[in-house]
């Protein structure tokens, strides 16, 4: 196995005088670029995805149940791994076939050695990670209760914090040359914002993972061309009375954005996806009766994960929000036997793994989302967002 090199930085970045201050770029040419796939099938290299976010170590507790207060319990089993959104998503794309790059920071301790050392056997370009001599590398007790098949983490960050000032122009430009798309978890959000304006100078797709509401989102947001949230993030976003309105919301607040999905655990997920020509002259149709027209259809007797998609270019409204055009999918997820259920931990991370996978491939929406939901079923049967991650070999995913 060939090593990556990591960048190593010394306890005060701000007085080095190898980095950077925030400064205007020189102009970049424009130039539209070709699709993901068509660009990914005239290379003969898989496509790179870059992300710019959360790596951790996970320290993993299973127990029988979670404990009352001043309880005294001993673990079933302990497991030590790497963790995090950004790191956990871009395992799950690199055992699919992509090529990840991270920028992030970890410190010189062993839970940052083990960090780059796990990110490097998966094949992921740890380079653009920083290296503090001092401080400690982020991580997160995680208590997994075996009885209600929940997670319970407790994070404690890394330092010190990256700062901007640490990303250099010199990093930040080879870290983006020759990469397909953009990810962030909206971690680090200053050094994120400055790597998505150079990334949209370049016209670089860019995935938003919308977890929950942090610092820095909304700037975010503003560059995204694909957005994954959690089951409550659209409502607390945009106030709105259903997930499905305020996706509706959320497409006509941020015009740039070509689809959103709305993870929901075991019911599945629901993307709603902008057309790419105006559907004005059509008869609208409310978001939640046409959500429930593809409830009807769903199949309950099917144990795999499914699509059920409206017709394409309709005319979608909210009531008292407005409307757009495009088309509603819901996706359903795999049912796993209670025996089979291992972890949920790193469930969303997985499935944003495939999605980026889904997109630099070319997949349509109507497979993407079922591979999505199978990956992240096959994540939740071993302890730890990692463990169980499938390989593009795996037979689950022949289908595919």
């Amino acid at each position: 196995m060939t090593m990556t090199m990591v960048r190593i930085i010394g306890p005060s970045p701000a007085q080095s005088s190898s980095l950077t201050p925030r400064r205007p770029r020189p102009p970049r040419p424009r130039r539209c670029p070709p699709t993901m796939a068509s660009a990914a099938a005239s290379s003969s290299k898989p496509p790179v995805v870059l992300g710019c976010g959360a790596v951790s170590a996970d320290y993993l507790a299973t127990v029988a149940s979670f404990p009352n207060p001043d309880d005294k319990i001993r673990s079933l089993t302990l497991k030590v791994q790497g963790g995090g959104n950004t790191g956990n998503a871009l395992t799950a794309a690199a055992r699919l076939g992509l090529r990840p790059r991270i920028i992030s920071k970890v410190s010189n301790d062993p839970q940052g050695r083990n960090i780059l050392k796990e990110l490097q056997d998966d094949g992921v370009d740890t380079s653009h990670i920083l290296v503090a001599e001092e401080g400690n590398s982020p991580f997160t007790y995680i208590i997994v209760d075996n009885q209600t098949k929940t997670r319970t983490c407790i994070h404690t960050p890394g330092y010190p914090p990256m700062v901007p000032e640490e990303l250099t122009q010199e990093n930040l430009f080879a870290a983006l040359d020759g990469a397909d798309i953009v990810y962030f978890d909206v971690r680090l959000h200053e050094t994120a914002l400055l790597v998505a304006e150079e990334a949209s100078q370049r016209k670089l797709p860019i995935l938003i993972d919308a977890e929950r509401k942090r610092d820095g989102l909304d700037e975010l947001l503003n560059f995204a061309s694909y957005v994954v949230c959690s089951a409550k993030f659209p409502q607390a976003w945009t106030g709105a009375s259903s997930t499905p309105v305020a996706l509706v919301s959320m497409l006509l607040r941020l015009p740039n954005i070509k689809f959103i999905i709305v993870t929901l655990g075991e019911k599945g997920c629901l993307m709603l996806e902008r057309s790419t020509t105006d559907a004005s002259e059509a008869e609208e149709i409310d978001v939640e009766s046409l959500l429930e027209s593809l409830e009807k259809k769903e199949v309950l007797s099917s144990s795999m994960p499914k699509c059920i998609a409206s017709k394409s270019n309709l005319r979608i409204s909210a009531d008292g929000i407005g409307s757009i055009s495009g088309r509603l999918l819901l996706g359903t997820a795999e049912i796993i036997p209670s025996e089979e259920l291992i972890d949920t931990t790193g469930a969303g991370d997985a499935f944003i793994g495939a999605v980026l996978y889904g997109l630099c491939s070319g997949m349509p929406p109507e497979k993407m989302l079922p591979f999505a939901a199978q990956v992240a079923a096959c994540g939740c049967r071993g302890l730890g967002a990692r463990t169980a991650l499938p390989h593009r070999t795996d037979p689950r995913l022949a289908a595919y």
